[in-house]
């Protein structure tokens, strides 16, 4: 199965540095029976999708809980075994496996274009108010929502933590 592993930049350079994804236990997003019924879709690359976007927005959440890192949303995609993927505790999406998750076992990094950094920035700083129903500061996140994650191979992390090749035309 694939999961979805939500980092910061700065996350990103550590789980580089020692090659490592997270803990014992790591919160992950991944299309689970849960996710199919909330979207009513049984496709997989739909759902597939959905998860990724579930995992940025918790990306988005670990910026705004770290103000120093650079404003753009990252999350890792890893195949794991899905007997490994523990959906006791499942919220939408949201499952559990054991970890650490290897780096080296990671199928590709998705991140944030530079162009999204300043809908990313107030986002971050609006979640507090849109968990609290303020429906201007949800269209604030909503507004980061609609930037699509860019796709990057996990050969090019080095260059991502050294904040080269975010270019907007990446796809």
């Amino acid at each position: 199965m694939r999961v979805y592993v939500p980092l910061t930049l700065p996350g990103l350079a550590e789980a580089y540095r020692t090659g490592e994804l997270g803990g014992e236990r790591v919160t992950v997003y991944a299309a689970t029976p849960a996710l199919s019924d909330w979207y009513e879709s049984e496709d997989s690359e739909e759902l597939e999708y959905a998860a990724l976007g579930l995992a940025a927005h918790a990306s988005l959440r670990l910026l705004a809980a770290d103000p120093a890192a650079p404003r753009r949303r990252v999350v890792v995609a890893v195949d794991v075994a899905d007997r490994a993927v523990d959906l006791a505790a499942e919220e939408m999406g949201e499952a559990l496996v054991p970890g650490p998750l290897r780096v080296a076992k990671a199928a590709s990094v998705h991140v944030d274009a530079q162009s999204a950094e300043r809908d990313v920035t107030a986002a971050a700083a609006a979640l507090d108010a849109a968990d609290k129903d303020d429906v201007d500061a949800q269209n604030t996140v909503d507004l980061a929502d609609e930037h699509d994650l860019l796709w990057f191979a996990t050969q090019e992390i080095p260059a991502l933590i050294d904040g080269a090749g975010t270019e907007d035309e990446r796809a």
